[in-house]
């Protein structure tokens, strides 16, 4: 075993992070459902999660801390994930949208656009966009990025 297989690196512990961040979304809940667990699986390919990771995780979501991205690429690509997940099921309950507030702010976007990048983003996802289509709407959003 060397020992980059005992010490996993930043950007795997900030992906499991951000997995863990979308399960909680999935259980918001109580119940992942089939759409979610499809999108879950899919999602934790993408983030180079393993199956037993990935079963980890879903056990205990909670154990995993949240790493926010430094990049703000890679900001919206996390707001879009967790976006996605939250809307799954089209609608933007004041529960959901709160909680876009906070996942914002979380993520490293400046209070004062908070707002305007939830309304965007919910605004976005109810028209079925891909990733790019998302950067480019919460970027005209959110003039103000790091």
């Amino acid at each position: 075993m060397s020992i980059s297989d005992l010490y996993p690196t930043g950007l795997h512990e900030r992906n499991i992070g951000h997995f863990a961040a979308i399960v909680k979304l999935a259980l918001i809940d109580n119940k992942i459902d089939d759409k979610e667990l499809t999108l879950l699986k899919r999602l934790s390919c993408s983030l180079g999660i393993q199956k037993e990771e990935f079963n980890k995780i879903l056990e205990n979501p909670n154990k995993y801390p949240v790493n926010p991205p430094v990049s703000y690429e890679e900001r919206l690509e996390r707001l879009y994930d967790l976006t996605r997940m939250l809307f799954l099921d089209r609608n933007p309950t004041i529960d959901k949208t709160s909680l876009l507030d906070r996942i914002a702010v979380g993520l490293g976007f400046h209070s004062k656009n908070v707002i305007t990048i939830r309304n965007a983003a919910i605004n976005f996802f109810l028209k079925e966009p891909d990733l790019e289509d998302f950067k480019k709407e919460i970027k005209k959003a959110n003039p103000i990025h790091h």
